[in-house]
């Protein structure tokens, strides 16, 4: 008889032989993290090293779900993450005939629309005039802002050669790569703030990469910080550049959802409007517009009615 942590061990290992051919690092990790977490549970719950598939029962997801939320402080949104690989598992199980009944029938979990963060424009120039004794907050700063004008993930950025980096047919020079998340291809046209912060730090870089990018713990700990210094009260996370790109730099001035799309490396124009936050000042300018067109619509309305 087949045991769940076994065949998790065994899908783990043929699916790390795939990774960089049709699978992600990241949905690697994300299944050796639930394995981690599964192993776990059942010593702690059951004090047995393994449990076998035939024993899962309704009840065994439904006490996993609570030790993720209680043991383990994980949100709704992580524990449906989670929840994802583990079900897949099982699925595998049923199509190969180890297992006759689904323990997840009874278990329903759905992901909650969260609110994505962003800076305003005030709050890049507070980041921007930031003046810091540490090289390593100026640089840490720089590259946020590098990320906030490209729409890069921290690991995109910090996967940047300088092959990436190429003038295009319009004679302007664009990133062009694959994301490390989906492995979708996108092209980025470069800004000024961009292409600034690379001459910044040209040199600078080991190898043949574009960017000197400390480590991720470093960056993201570090913007934290920074970001208080510069007055900032919100709490920032390192993929709100990401975020703020997408809002404040792209949406907020007019470059249509669709080509947005393209330069995220979205999949799909509906990922793209997970972003798509309409600042106030976006709103009022697009009626002020709307206004003007119809003025004398509107005037010879009012002098009717």
């Amino acid at each position: 008889q087949q045991h769940l942590l076994a065949v998790f061990r065994q899908h783990n290992e043929d699916y790390h032989k795939q990774v960089g051919k049709i699978k992600s690092l990241r949905s690697y990790w994300k299944y050796c993290t639930v394995y981690n977490h599964l192993e776990e549970f059942i010593k702690q719950r059951y004090k047995v090293s393994d449990i076998a598939l035939r024993e899962l029962t309704p009840a065994f997801i439904t006490d996993f779900d609570l030790f993720l939320r209680t043991e383990k402080n994980h949100c709704n949104n992580t524990v449906w993450s989670y929840m994802r690989p583990f079900r897949s598992i099982i699925f595998m199980a049923i199509n190969n005939g180890w297992l006759q009944r689904d323990p997840f029938y009874a278990y329903s979990i759905t992901k909650e629309e969260t609110k994505r963060g962003f800076l305003s424009k005030e709050e890049i120039s507070l980041l921007t005039n930031g003046t810091f004794k540490k090289k390593s907050y100026e640089l840490i700063r720089d590259l946020f802002i590098f990320c906030t004008f490209t729409g890069l993930s921290w690991a995109d950025m910090a996967n940047l050669t300088k092959e990436n980096l190429q003038i295009s047919f319009d004679d302007h020079l664009w990133i062009k790569t694959d994301r490390q998340k989906t492995g979708t291809e996108c092209n980025i046209r470069l800004l000024d703030v961009a292409r600034h912060v690379i001459e910044k730090y040209e040199g600078m870089a080991e190898g043949d990469n574009l960017l000197p990018v400390p480590c991720y713990a470093n960056c993201k700990n570090g913007i934290k910080v920074i970001a208080k210094k510069c007055g900032i009260e919100k709490n920032v996370t390192w993929h709100m550049s990401r975020h703020t790109y997408a809002t404040t730099v792209c949406l907020s001035n007019d470059v249509p959802i669709e080509t947005l799309s393209k330069m995220l490396g979205h999949r799909s124009i509906r990922t793209t409007q997970i972003y798509a936050k309409i600042t106030a000042e976006k709103i009022s300018n697009d009626m002020e517009k709307l206004s003007r067109q119809i003025e004398k619509m509107e005037s010879f309305i009012c002098q009717t009615i």
